[in-house]
């Protein structure tokens, strides 16, 4: 069994008298081989405004369910309204890039994942920066507006329940049928009985997600070699 990873909890300065709260989850042999370098996670919470919502978002869902990739995991609380906003945007990348001058990671390893509203701003900024994000999970949300055709080669992987009560299952359903016509790497699980409220529904389906990102990886650099 993998050890439970070291987790950090503080702020990053955005400037002008801003910052940011975030956690930053680090494998459990972080300290013995940091030079190794580990697949990123950017975990985006659903709404919600506690202190270190991130944090609690990434220690009961994502880092359970993908704990077996020894990752780095980064997990903010929302800066603006929502994370689908240029605002958002630009303070998550700024994180991003302190996190990658600061840890040994993976280029080819880089994953964006969230709930509902975090789900909404994994759409957002995976659609706005596929050169960054090498795969895409995405929980109990569709994409809301905008284009997706710059992840026709990113590996997409939606969760979604026909009994979520906030979000209507079909449309998303509907998505992900016309995307795998047009060639996309994309698988949807379909999760019953779990409304839009039952997070902890979604750890483990989560972790089949991982395992499929993580073939497709596996798959992507054998073409490459």
């Amino acid at each position: 069994m993998v050890e439970a990873p070291r987790v950090i909890e503080t702020a990053f300065d955005l400037g002008e008298g801003e910052a940011m709260r975030y956690a930053i989850s680090l494998p459990a042999d972080y300290e013995s081989s940091p030079q190794e370098p580990r697949p990123l996670i950017l975990a985006l919470h659903p709404g919600g405004r506690s202190a270190y919502y991130g944090s609690w978002f990434m220690q009961t869902i994502v880092e359970p369910g993908l704990r077996d990739w020894g990752a780095v995991i980064v997990a903010p609380d929302v800066p603006d309204e929502r994370w689908a906003t240029e605002r958002s945007e630009r303070a998550l990348l700024a994180l991003l890039d302190d996190v990658l001058a600061r840890h040994a990671i993976d280029p080819t390893r880089i994953l964006v994942t969230g709930f509902s509203m975090g789900g909404r701003g994994t759409w957002y900024m995976a659609a706005r920066h596929a050169d960054l994000f090498t795969g895409v999970i995405v929980m109990a949300t569709g994409p809301g507006e905008g284009s997706l055709e710059s992840l026709s080669r990113t590996p997409l992987y939606i969760i979604h329940s026909p009994d979520d009560e906030v979000v209507p299952y079909p449309p998303v359903e509907e998505l992900a049928v016309r995307l795998a016509g047009r060639g996309y790497p994309i698988q949807m699980m379909s999760l019953p009985g779990a409304n839009h409220g039952m997070m902890g529904d979604y750890v483990a389906p989560l972790r089949a997600a991982g395992q499929w990102l993580w073939r497709e990886w596996d798959e992507k650099g054998s073409r490459d070699r």
